[in-house]
């Protein structure tokens, strides 16, 4: 066969399908790298507006941190100080009680939700029925989305009044630093435990279920009992993802401020074991959030109080980073310790 002969045969048009498919296959391509430029810039967004926040945090803090130092961490003396920065009188500020609030409110949330959910969510994933798991999943979410100031509406009227009956009839006699009442440590330890519940039942929930069902069948195929099973066997190749819904909630309870104000006492004082343990629970306290809150408003505009507010939330950023990081190597060396690889980041 000639040249001539078989140059129309290699010209032949090709089929319209192929010629379709690689139209769509060019328009898929195009599609692909506007969506990867699309989400590569939110990130770059997102990321970029979080930097910005905390730069604009610390550049209005670091004037306080530079003029009082550790002191502001040290002290105490918030309420007062705040009375006299009204006056335009030179004050240093002390945000002792406010740091002590913080960590015993949230320590003493912690621990309660965690106890309970830790439960609720062995419940969930293992023990209940299938017609009762996703009524309680839903009212678990449910609980997630109920509004901070409703928590701290029903703890105002409900929670506050029935811990009032249990004060000590010699607390007035006894503390003669602050009154106790009801709205107390306990009782933002109360209110902040539920609020904070629904965080590390979601995520205990999950990380429960994650572990292979290798691990209770074998188990079980070796005698254990299933409750037997599920705490030695389950819970502990879970503890990663425990370790996360704790983080959690823990960054949910360190950053509250409405229902604590309403329900804590709002005082800026360091509770104390001095008067005795049946005291502790009812002396009130004030939290780095709840001071913020409260103390802002027109208040702002005295640049003393404005740079103390800043370092309040300078320091609630810290607590967010050393919350994020130490759980970050505690699940590295768990998961390289159990050799078991979770499948997700904090």
């Amino acid at each position: 066969m000639t040249t001539e002969e078989t140059a129309p045969a290699l010209q032949a048009p090709q089929p319209a399908f192929v010629t379709q498919s690689f139209a769509r296959g060019r328009r898929s391509r195009t599609g692909d790298r506007i969506a990867e430029t699309l989400i590569a810039s939110a990130a770059v967004l997102s990321g970029s507006f979080v930097l910005l926040v905390i730069a604009f945090v610390f550049w209005y803090a670091a004037p306080l941190f530079a003029d009082q130092g550790w002191p502001f961490v040290s002290t105490g003396g918030w309420d007062g100080q705040i009375e006299e920065a009204w006056e335009m009188v030179r004050v240093t500020f002390g945000a002792l009680p406010l740091l002590a609030g913080t960590l015993l409110s949230t320590t003493g949330a912690l621990i309660v939700s965690t106890v309970i959910g830790l439960g609720c969510a062995i419940f969930i994933a293992e023990l209940s029925p299938k017609s009762l798991r996703r009524p309680f999943e839903t009212l678990i979410q449910l609980l997630a989305g109920i509004p901070s100031v409703v928590f701290g509406l029903v703890g105002l009227v409900a929670v506050v009044p029935f811990l009032t009956r249990f004060v000590p009839a010699d607390s007035f006699e006894a503390v003669a630093d602050v009154p106790l009442d009801g709205a107390s440590l306990l009782a933002a330890v109360i209110v902040l435990s539920f609020m904070i519940l629904p965080f590390f039942v979601t995520v205990a929930v999950d990380s429960l279920r994650a572990v292979p069902r290798s691990y209770m069948a074998g188990g079980m195929a070796l005698g254990m009992r299933r409750w037997r099973a599920i705490v030695r066997l389950q819970v502990p190749a879970a503890i990663p993802g425990l370790l996360a819904g704790i983080v959690l909630a823990s960054a949910r309870a360190v950053g509250e401020a409405i229902a604590l104000s309403m329900v804590a006492g709002s005082i800026a004082y360091v509770p104390t074991l001095e008067y005795g343990l049946k005291y502790f629970p009812f002396m009130p306290i004030r939290t780095l959030a709840s001071a913020i809150v409260e103390t802002g408003g027109e208040a702002i505009s005295i640049p003393a109080i404005q740079a103390a507010l800043f370092g309040l939330a300078a320091l609630l950023l810290l607590f967010s980073l050393a919350l994020s990081v130490s759980a970050r190597v505690m699940v590295a060396w768990l998961s390289k310790r159990m050799r078991l690889d979770t499948g997700r980041s904090l």
